[in-house]
């Protein structure tokens, strides 16, 4: 995303005080970069007005006539997310909660996005090349700062979640209490009370999990094979607990969870081992921009952790005003996001002998499959032509969210009425829209987490550089501030994608 720097400082043959210049650069990029009401490079999508809700609109729809809402001016509010690939159900969901409930639309569709594939989970898969199946695991992070309405929108879309949860903890309860009864009898007495001669003990079925231990994670996954989502309101208390209660890193753990690959442990603290063959876990939470240097600690920016987790970051980062004027919602929104959700939530899965739930497959139409391959072909073109390991880290996350995306969006197409499940060519086109939108956000949050790791000397180079410029302007400067050449090039070619963009061969771009 581009922006104009703050940072003016004189050009002398003398060496700048680069101390001087980092503190000025980070304040210039944090006022900037992280909390301005900037535009998108991505096509945007006008919300329509956009009042903000009190808390109590959360869980009660019914609240929204007596609440104190917020207003902005139509005009400043730009959304980059692309709603218009969603199905028109999802669209007009996401239209109305923006227009009534004053849900920023990206925060509403990427968290519904994510509930969706919670609940599909390991029920179907997508193949687009021999061999290889894909499934709707998402790591989603809802960025923004303080105050832009983060939470609320998570928790409005995770509503039918918590309230299937809350109904398969009451029955758990009932059949457990049943268990432990008849567990006390002798097998005759069993049998002459009417229990079973050997009970299984029963399991909480649910999608839900928030703030649990890694060991509880493995314990709860193993008990839910269709699949889970881990929801945390802060997400950096996520990456927090990871190394919570052992001195072990949790990052391969989750990065395995992420390949659906299989998932074991064999810690002291439990009785026995757990052996998950085919883990699906969806996780998604909310943090603010400044905290992103958290997430990208411990060398997860180096190892791929931070390329799998699609961030969700609205170009509008202001916090609203509250305004008594607005129009009550034209239809019941959350009765209609539950009967879409509940038709996924409805599926039932085929299962073998184990207990291992068999995927249904949803076939990608010839045509899709050429489609999908030609755009996989072009990015592979532009990270070769472009040499940054950043970009060609995250173009390869893509890749696999690209096939994910097509198996979400044609699951979402059949949950809003549609008779097949099919991944066609529009529903490639689609999700590339997505995998280009999830691109420019992950650059964008790169961008903020370089900034914090540039050399003072680099900060000082970048405060000096002018919006555009060639590699001969952009030499030029560096040595007045003591970078060789070499070292100047070095900079540009590792940074580009995140903090310069590359528009002709030796013309840039501060990003």
């Amino acid at each position: 995303m581009k922006k104009e720097t703050t940072i003016s400082v004189k050009a002398t043959l003398s060496k700048p005080k680069v101390s001087e210049k980092k503190a000025s650069a980070k304040k210039a990029a944090k006022a900037d970069d992280v909390c301005a009401d900037t535009p998108t490079e991505v096509t945007n999508q006008q919300n329509e007005l956009p009042p903000c809700h009190a808390d109590d609109m959360v869980t009660n729809q019914s609240a929204t006539s007596d609440c104190l809402i917020a207003t902005k001016p139509t005009a400043q509010i730009i959304s980059g997310f692309p709603v218009d690939v969603l199905p028109a159900k999802l669209q007009d969901i996401v239209n109305e909660a923006n227009a009534t409930l004053g849900f920023p639309k990206d925060y509403i569709a990427g968290s519904m996005l994510t509930a969706m594939a919670a609940v599909i989970g390991n029920t179907h898969s997508a193949e687009a090349m021999a061999g290889w199946k894909e499934y709707a695991i998402l790591f989603v992070a809802l960025v923004g700062c303080p105050g832009v309405c983060k939470s609320h929108p998570l928790s409005y879309l995770m509503q039918p979640l918590i309230d299937h949860d809350a109904e398969k903890a009451a029955q758990f309860a009932e059949a457990l209490k049943r268990y432990n009864a008849a567990m006390e009898l002798t097998p005759k007495e069993r049998v002459a009370n009417g229990y079973e001669l050997n009970p299984a003990e029963p399991r909480r079925v649910r999608f839900m999990m928030q703030d649990v231990t890694n060991e509880a994670v493995h314990r709860i996954l193993s008990e839910n094979p269709r699949g889970l989502i881990l929801m945390y309101d802060e997400l950096a208390g996520w990456v927090k607990n990871f190394n919570r209660y052992n001195s072990g890193s949790e990052s391969e753990f989750w990065m395995s969870v992420f390949n659906h690959k299989v998932a074991m442990s064999d810690r002291k603290s439990s009785q026995s081992g757990v052996f998950i063959r085919n883990p699906f876990l969806c996780v998604i939470g909310t943090i603010q921009p400044k905290v992103l240097i958290d997430l990208a600690a411990n060398n997860r920016n180096a190892n791929g952790f931070m390329e799998r987790i699609l961030y969700v970051f609205p170009a509008d980062q202001s916090k609203p005003k509250w305004d008594r004027t607005r129009r009550l919602p034209s239809f019941d929104i959350a009765a209609a996001w539950r009967e879409i959700l509940s038709r996924l939530i409805g599926i039932v899965p085929k299962a073998d002998g184990n207990g291992e739930i068999i995927p249904e497959d949803v076939p990608f139409s010839p045509d899709a499959l050429d489609r999908l391959y030609q755009w996989q072909n072009e990015q592979t073109d532009r990270c070769n032509a472009d040499g940054s390991d950043t970009l060609t880290s995250i173009a390869s996350k893509l890749e696999i969210y690209a096939i994910r995306f097509s198996l979400l969006l044609a699951l979402a197409d059949w949950a809003c009425g549609g008779e097949k499940k099919l991944i066609d060519v529009d529903t490639v086109e689609r999700a590339i829209r997505l995998a280009e939108y999830f691109r420019s956000t992950a650059s964008k949050v790169q961008g903020i987490i370089s900034e914090d790791a540039l050399t003072e000397l680099q900060l000082a180079v970048l405060s000096e550089l002018p919006g555009s410029f060639t590699t001969a302007e952009g030499v030029a400067i560096a040595g007045k501030c003591g970078m060789p050449e070499r070292s100047f090039k070095r900079f540009v070619k590792d940074r580009k994608g995140v903090v310069f963009a590359h528009d002709a061969h030796g013309k840039y771009t501060k990003l």
